[in-house]
């Protein structure tokens, strides 16, 4: 089996190389709606990328919500994604998006110890729940803050993790040809995979229906190993199964923000 293909998202969604200025647009738009309610580039550490940006409700907030991006631990930045916060900001809820460092100048273990540091300061700043939410590689991530391994400040605090198309087991990457960049090892994919570390805290895992059949394995064998609920969005693809974000009334995000 090629895992390149079978990893490969952009090939089998037509007029994908459009998409990067389209969200790019859509994300500026959002922040300078906001006005000073977007508070930018906030510092959670002391590397370049140790930033996130948190947008805030009109009134207090009722939590936090965290959105981490993907693009595989290799690319992309928490400015492209700013629009997928309008949901939850339009539900009462702060958003948080961090960046974190990529590979190869940072090794996955590294990445999630950012993202761990990022929430952390970020729920400083906000009462309330605590939910963490991510797509793709982000998913990964978003899957790794539910871990029962997480700092003791992430543990006590979060209320639920939404993983969106999670790369949960990362033994097939090392078959691809990121792994020159990510460099992954017997080692950091047993402590890195989700899917074979225990659950601390509520889960739901989400996936597109139409993904490449390796992010609906990728999804399912998460939420078995982690006896959790999963969803199959009829009709979604990669890249557009996080749209539902903006959507203050999708049931992606009452998978998110229900009941809390």
């Amino acid at each position: 089996m090629d895992m390149d293909r079978e990893y490969r998202n952009g090939a089998f969604i037509p007029g994908s190389d459009a998409l990067p200025a389209l969200w790019a647009a859509q994300a500026a738009a959002f922040r300078n709606s906001l006005g000073a309610r977007a508070q930018l580039a906030l510092p959670y550490g002391p590397a370049p990328r140790n930033r996130f940006d948190l947008f805030l409700p009109e009134a207090t907030p009722l939590g936090l919500m965290v959105f981490v991006h993907g693009g595989y631990w290799l690319e992309t930045d928490r400015d492209l994604w700013s629009h997928l916060a309008a949901g939850a900001v339009a539900r009462g809820w702060a958003c948080a998006m961090p960046s974190y460092t990529l590979a190869p100048q940072a090794r996955i273990t590294q990445i999630t110890t950012e993202v761990d540091a990022a929430i952390v300061a970020a729920a400083a700043l906000v009462a309330g729940p605590l939910v963490v939410t991510g797509h793709s590689a982000g998913g990964h991530l978003a899957a790794r803050m539910g871990c029962t391994d997480r700092s003791k400040a992430l543990t006590t605090r979060i209320t639920r993790v939404v993983p969106i198309s999670p790369l949960a087991e990362l033994e097939p990457l090392r078959q691809t040809e990121m792994n020159s960049d990510l460099q992954l090892d017997d080692a950091e994919i047993a402590a890195e995979s989700p899917a074979r570390l225990p659950l601390g805290t509520q889960a739901h895992v989400w996936v597109g229906g139409i993904e490449r059949p390796a992010f609906l394995w990728q999804a399912r064998t998460l939420a078995e190993n982690w006896a959790c609920d999963w969803t199959v969005d009829p009709n979604r693809h990669h890249f557009d199964v996080i749209d539902a974000l903006t959507d203050a009334t999708s049931p992606l995000l009452n998978t998110c923000l229900g009941g809390l």
